[in-house]
């Protein structure tokens, strides 16, 4: 009987400390995104420090913010701030009150305004007298000349907890920022998908030792016991995904029909990533071939592409009574070198090409650039002229937008460009303008006229290039006008009995029907685990080529958080930017908890996952 008490205490008290945890990480997250957009977006200075510590209910002083950020600190995240949150608890009334009573001589409960003055202004981190009278014109806590301690700590507790309470209450208001699950990429598949009617989950393994292929599983030391969790492990060869040679075109395609279009993945100020997304018409039934490629386009030098490493993917969903009614059919898991596929037999129909990055590659980095490019530069005759490598520049932008390839841009490509770089369309009447000031062929602009209409926009602006720079920005390129936010790309689709069609319909980010594909691809392709603990959560875990995904299925009536804990993978990169975090995922639905890739190719990598319930 004692050892039942015992054992219940015990674990009454583990599910006490769960529950502090989970608010714990409510509270970082909330304090966090009230500062910035995106628990991957890092803190960069010491006033956003501070910033955000006051958010969470701290005041901190400046040699505690020294402490964290010293002379060799660029940036802190996610992580880091959660640390040093546990580190820096909040001021309670008791210690407050000692505080105050040291310097309240009377020990009547009051500080007298000139003495008040007197020590803020001269000791510790001095405050002005404009900051000092701020406080002590204060009514609430101020009379006849003195300042009412108590009532002051009350005060400034309560309004430290309502800064908390509006944190909390913004983040669970804001669709956008609720997507932010603590740690999560900012763009890619935050969201949580809500489960179709229950059906029994394939290949449910209950034991940590089940086998994934080409890996195994173990748990790894950093396991911890005393919660629901479960434990996955596989290690992939040294550049084992690009030495396949999956023939993904066989010679036997050669007298297949075939169409393609380029497009791009964009990354967004807030990491979101945006993309074009297409619609494929089969007008009979045939055998097809779908494939995905990031687009080679020459670089002065020799130099190879920067987002040639960025992994892509093409979801392939079938079009029923509506474009809004999408069923998954299939993804391009087929690898050899950069390219993915996938082969089958599709009906006549509407399809929808959806490209897919994890942002594991394609991704914010902060790097050093020694200056910035220039754009123009005046002739002997004071005329403006594109600078060499501004044109060149152009030139690999016209390559990119020209999505049918035919060395003209349509103005339906144009205003593709149009939208991503103003947001605006460019119409009918403004197209024919442009056919009268700028060369065209066939109705659609040539590479020269492209160029010319971006010089005509410097002269417009006398030369200043802050509008050019707007449009290089929003494209991807950075100020040494290298391409370091942007992953061009193609799509092809061949038929062996039919034309196929692929026409660019948006250019947007994937939404809740590209999260759902990725979702439903791993569950039913990926290995599932059940939490260990927890009947109604389960971890699905499916490695396609060069990436390793993971999937949160909660099938439970109540949202749960996961804490995940990478710490035992070896060269591994994730699409969330850190090694431990904690997503949150509503009842009844799905999500991805992230993506994981190869941090060098070249060399063995190993991913090693414990997700546990907080």
């Amino acid at each position: 009987g004692n050892q039942k008490a015992t054992r219940s205490e015990n674990s009454q008290g583990k599910k006490s400390q769960h529950a502090e945890e989970a608010i714990f990480y409510m509270n970082c997250r909330a304090a966090y995104l009230t500062v910035l957009k995106s628990s991957l977006e890092n803190i960069k200075s010491k006033e956003q420090l501070s910033l955000v510590l006051q958010q969470a209910g701290r005041n901190p002083s400046q040699k505690t913010i020294n402490k964290y950020w010293t002379s060799q600190t660029t940036s802190l995240n996610f992580d880091d701030f959660c640390a040093i949150l546990k580190k820096e608890k909040p001021a309670t009334k008791n210690e407050l009150l000692e505080a105050f009573g040291k310097i309240d001589t009377d020990k009547d409960g009051c500080i007298l305004h000139d003495e008040l003055c007197k020590i803020l202004t001269t000791r510790g981190d001095k405050m002005t007298w404009e900051e000092v009278t701020s406080i002590t014109k204060q009514a609430d806590f101020n009379c006849n000349g003195k300042l009412d301690y108590n009532k002051f700590c009350e005060l400034y507790l309560s309004t430290s907890e309502q800064c908390c309470q509006a944190a909390r209450a913004r983040l669970d208001i804001d669709p956008r920022l609720r997507q932010q699950h603590l740690g999560n990429q900012s763009g890619n598949f935050s969201e949580g998908i809500t489960l179709p009617v229950s059906k029994p989950s394939p290949r449910l393994c209950r034991k940590t030792e089940h086998k994934l292929p080409k890996g195994d599983s173990r748990a790894p030391s950093s396991a911890q016991s005393s919660k629901a969790s479960t434990s996955t492990t596989v290690t992939v060869g040294a550049s084992s995904s690009r030495d396949t040679k999956l023939i993904i075109e066989p010679d036997t395609m050669k007298e297949w029909q075939w169409a393609q279009s380029k497009g791009c993945f964009y990354l967004e100020e807030d990491g979101e990533i945006i993309s074009h997304k297409y619609r494929l018409h089969l007008p009979q039934r045939s055998a097809v071939c779908v494939t995905i490629k990031p687009f080679n386009i020459p670089q002065a030098g020799g130099k190879s592409c920067r987002w040639l490493s960025v992994d892509t993917a093409l979801f392939i969903l079938k079009e029923s009574e509506s474009p809004e009614n999408l069923q998954l059919v299939s993804f391009t898991e087929l690898q050899n070198e950069e390219m993915f596929g996938w082969r089958g037999e599709l009906g006549a129909g509407l399809y929808w090409l959806l490209p897919f990055t994890t942002g594991c590659r394609l991704r914010k980095v902060k790097t050093q650039i020694p200056g910035e490019a220039k754009l123009l530069w005046r002739d002997e005759d004071g005329e403006l002229a594109l600078t060499k490598e501004f044109r060149a520049a152009l030139l690999d932008i016209f390559e990119t937008i020209d999505l049918d390839g035919n060395g003209l841009l349509s103005l339906e490509e144009y205003n593709f460009f149009e939208l991503r770089t103003s947001g605006e369309k460019c119409d009918q009447e403004a197209w024919a303008v442009c056919k009268e000031n700028f060369e065209m062929k066939k109705n659609e602009l040539t590479r020269q006229g492209f160029l010319d209409l971006n010089l005509m926009e410097a002269n417009d602006q006398s030369g200043d290039p802050w509008d050019l720079w707007v449009t290089l920005l929003s494209l991807g390129y950075n100020k040494a006008l290298e391409m370091t936010e942007a992953c061009p790309f193609v799509i092809a689709t061949c038929a062996e009995r039919c034309k196929p069609r692929i026409k660019a319909i948006s250019l947007e980010a994937g939404g809740s029907q590209l999260s759902r594909a990725v979702c439903s691809s791993v569950l039913n392709k990926g290995e599932a685990k059940v939490l260990d603990g927890s009947e109604n959560i389960f971890i699905y875990t499916h490695r396609s080529g060069s990436r390793i995904t993971s999937v949160i299925e909660n099938k439970s009536e109540n949202k749960v958080i996961i804490h995940v804990n990478n710490e035992q993978s070896k060269n591994c990169l994730n699409n969330r930017g850190l090694t431990v975090f904690a997503v949150e995922v509503a009842p009844k639905s799905m999500m991805v908890s992230q993506h994981v890739m190869a941090l060098n190719e070249q060399e063995e990598w190993i991913y090693s996952c414990v997700h546990s319930l907080v």
